[in-house]
């Protein structure tokens, strides 16, 4: 069945011809133009994915954002005009999946629209994984869950991925630009900073001191390796 693809923004022409690119490479889209549409346009259809411009009338996009994260774990790829850090942190701390700059290529844009899809088609193909306790956590790496003492610790979509990952390559040190490739599935050369953030709210999970991480270690100019206790 062809996935569904929701594309938000304010601007006719740009929209339009994102909806005939996508809808000419397999993809079913719907569109909406202002912000209360696109949360209303995204309860009744149920999207696969959501492209999500950052400034719209009636709601921002950030406030569409958390509003859509708060209801679902649905991937959203941040679109906008800005190239400002302070912007590409608030999407992510809001949960977004991807953050794609104006202009950009329509060859980019799928690129990273099916990097996505293929990622999340490989995760549901893998075999279901057991429980790991680590440090006092525990992670139900099926259920997408972290308990501590038997209460849900609440982490973004995309930090679960990356603790997931890290679990399958305990003790390998890890460049930034490898996880780039493989929990965001595909190239994203410059955007180092995607990984630091995440790494701080999974460290802030999982450590029982995160400001002195004994688990999820820093290794000084290369990456970071998942240290799991003995």
């Amino acid at each position: 069945m062809a996935r569904s693809i929701l594309v938000v923004d304010d601007e006719p022409t740009l929209r339009e011809t994102l909806a005939e690119a996508l809808e000419g490479e397999g993809f079913v889209v719907d569109t909406a133009a202002d912000g209360p549409s696109a949360v209303s346009r995204f309860r009744e259809t149920k999207p696969d994915l959501v492209l999500l411009d950052v400034m719209l009338p009636g709601l921002s996009g950030i406030d569409v954002c958390r509003i859509i994260r708060a209801e679902s774990t649905v991937p959203i790829v941040m679109l906008t005009a800005r190239d400002s850090e302070v912007d590409k942190v608030v999407g992510l701390e809001l949960g977004a999946d991807d953050y794609v700059t104006k202009p950009f290529s329509l060859r980019e844009l799928s690129a990273r629209v099916r990097a996505i899809f293929r990622r999340d088609d490989q995760l549901r193909a893998a075999p279901t994984p057991p429980t790991v306790e680590l440090a006092g956590v525990t992670i139900d790496l099926a259920g997408h869950r972290i308990l501590r003492d038997g209460r849900d610790v609440a982490v973004k979509p995309k930090v679960f991925e990356l603790l997931a990952f890290l679990l399958r390559h305990p003790g390998q040190v890890m460049t930034r630009d490898q996880l780039l490739e493989h929990v965001w599935g595909y190239d994203y050369p410059g955007e180092t900073r995607t990984v630091d953030v995440h790494v701080h709210w999974l460290r802030s999970a999982i450590e029982p001191d995160p400001g002195n991480p004994t688990i999820l270690q820093t290794v000084r100019g290369v990456g970071y390796v998942l240290r799991r206790p003995a």
